[in-house]
């Protein structure tokens, strides 16, 4: 009798009817798009492959020099002891930063979770709005897609943060309070005060961004690539290295290798995408004048696309930026506000076709029941925090000069 197989998982059956289209990697289905829209075009063969090639590269050397000490810190990160006393509390407190720093929220999620008992949700959710909103991770990808270079969006970022993350917080309270695990299998690792020295690569990280505007140039090649966002990046790698055990820094370079060489490819079809369809598209026509609210909700529903058919964050991030990196100036938006409305339209949202969504369904939500419940409590979080911190970024464009 026809049925599901008796190994489907519940993940592989869930993930299935949220698929529309036929089930391929993001980047099949960008090298796929560009040579379609390439020849329905009227492009030839041989323009079409110069100008995929040229697309392919245009960013992705600045992207490397992003994701692979963003990496490191990562996989640094996840082998470090980071749960002082008081571990619930803390765990809750630090995982916006964890969300950023190991540039991944399912990882951050995964060594914080095991550290509280009650408070699982709140790690979820601001891990989550971390690693959407806070340096080194979604702006500092979105803007190196987008061409953007603008001290100013570390401190923004932050300003987006605390709002959107307590906006999650209290949606955690709110719809977690029904059914939701409340017990951990125990308490996680404890390390009293020495454990945060594991933050020191993002204190420096800060350090350099923000003093960067003050100190200007120096003249010095060295100290002024520091001063930069790709070489901080570095001078915080090099200390997450120096922290890591001398056996395992070579496995932390491993993993940043491979993570990084997964994402330049995304990233190179992406940009080449984005080059063919800029070439055949007239641009003005997509992106409203003179209105930069809608700009923003047009930056801010791409992304959702993107989202909703790849789930994964980081592939959304690697993708949409050099797509819509074309139109930012064309639209005469402010570049941050572009950079901030692509982040906040990723949150859009935790589905079952995001390993996040099972990460978190079978530890904080595993005795949630039926299915639908737990997508409610997830992607209503997340969409949530997404309207919450684009009122705020409409607002902010309204207001300010």
């Amino acid at each position: 009798m026809p049925g599901k197989s008796a190994h489907e998982t519940p993940e592989a059956s869930a993930k299935s009817t949220w698929r529309i289209l036929p089930d391929m990697p993001l980047t099949i289905w960008m090298v796929l798009s560009a040579l379609v829209i390439a020849f329905v075009g009227g492009m030839t063969p041989e323009a079409a492959i110069g100008a995929f090639n040229d697309g392919f590269g245009h960013s992705v050397g600045e992207f490397a020099l992003i994701l692979l000490p963003s990496f490191v810190i990562a996989a640094a990160l996840s082998r470090a002891e980071i749960m002082p006393d008081n571990p619930g509390r803390i765990a809750a407190l630090a995982s916006p930063l964890a969300g950023a720093g190991m540039i991944c929220p399912d990882t951050a999620y995964a060594a914080l979770s095991p550290a509280t008992s009650d408070r699982k949700l709140d790690v979820a959710f601001g891990a989550y709005a971390g690693f959407k909103l806070l340096f080194p991770a979604g702006p500092l990808v979105v803007a190196t897609g987008l061409g953007v270079d603008d001290s100013g969006l570390l401190l923004a970022g932050i300003a987006l943060t605390l709002p959107v993350w307590a906006t999650g917080v209290a949606w955690a309270r709110f719809a977690g309070s029904t059914g939701t695990s409340a017990r951990a299998d125990g308490p996680g690792p404890r390390a009293g005060l020495a454990a945060y020295r594991v933050f020191l690569p993002f204190a420096l990280l800060a350090l350099l961004l923000v003093a960067a505007p003050f100190v200007g140039a120096t003249g010095i090649d060295a100290v002024d690539f520091l001063l930069q966002p790709k070489g901080a990046l570095f001078a915080a790698a090099v200390v997450a290295l120096l922290q890591t055990p001398g056996e395992d820094r070579r496995a932390c370079l491993d993993s940043a290798v491979r993570r990084t060489g997964a994402l330049l490819l995304v990233i190179g079809a992406a940009s080449a995408f984005g080059a063919i369809l800029t070439q055949l598209v007239p641009i003005q026509s997509l992106i409203p004048s003179g209105s930069g609210m809608a700009a923003v909700l047009g930056f801010f529903a791409l992304t959702v696309a993107f989202k909703l058919i790849q789930g994964s964050s980081m592939a959304t991030f690697a993708a949409v930026s050099p797509v819509a990196a074309p139109f930012v100036l064309s639209s005469g938006l402010p570049p941050a506000f572009a950079v901030f409305a692509i982040c906040l339209g990723s949150f859009v949202a935790i589905l079952p076709n995001d390993s996040f969504y099972w990460l978190v369904r079978r530890d904080a939500l595993k005795d949630v029941a039926p299915e639908i419940r737990a997508i409610q409590v997830l992607a209503g979080g997340a969409l949530i925090q997404a309207i919450v911190g684009l009122c705020l970024l409409l607002f902010a464009l309204a207001v300010l000069p």
